[in-house]
């Protein structure tokens, strides 16, 4: 399959049939090793007009992806390697839920969907995790609501501090 490299975090297969299989999982965890933001992705879908928006992400455990919900679309993941935390939040910051999922781990779920807009983040918890997520097309800039609870991707320090006081949260809620 021809990936197009659109990004230093963005791969586009190419045409009208996509097939993703180990060696694209492989680029993936090659690629993402080396990425500033810990993340790195193959787009199956051609652009951002597609109705239906389905991408393979390759996540760092140290990625920080800031609290966010979607007010328009839903969501889901299917974990094609590693483990992941999908941490689901009140508005005020509370922790509602946490869906925990695994690939190839029988007492954990693989998948998940959120058909609701709820504010949500990933805590991965293996060398890296591989999702497969589908979402809802075209792609809408400024679609995504971020968290006023959560800090800024920019503030490094701000992060540390918030990653530390969710992982204690998650900690006293029975998590890891």
């Amino acid at each position: 399959m021809n990936l197009v490299q659109k990004s230093p975090d963005v791969f586009v297969a190419e045409g009208p049939i996509a097939a993703i299989g180990a060696e694209e999982i492989a680029m993936l965890k090659s690629v993402v090793a080396k990425s500033p933001s810990g993340r790195v992705r193959i787009n199956a879908h051609g652009d951002g007009e597609d109705r239906l928006h389905e991408m393979f992400i390759a996540i760092r455990p140290d990625s920080y992806i800031r609290p966010h919900k979607h007010p328009s679309k839903s969501e889901s993941f299917h974990v094609v390697y590693g483990a992941v935390d999908i941490v689901v939040f009140e508005d005020d910051g509370r922790i509602r839920q946490i869906v925990s999922l695994a690939a190839g781990n029988p007492a954990k779920p693989f998948y998940y969907r959120m058909s609701k807009p709820f504010f949500h983040t990933l805590v991965v918890r293996s060398d890296m995790v591989v999702v497969h997520e589908i979402t809802n097309g075209p792609l809408q800039q400024g679609g995504s609501v971020f968290a006023s609870f959560a800090p800024e991707e920019s503030d490094a320090a701000g992060i540390a501090v918030y990653k530390a006081a969710l992982a204690e949260k998650i900690r006293r809620m029975g998590g890891v």
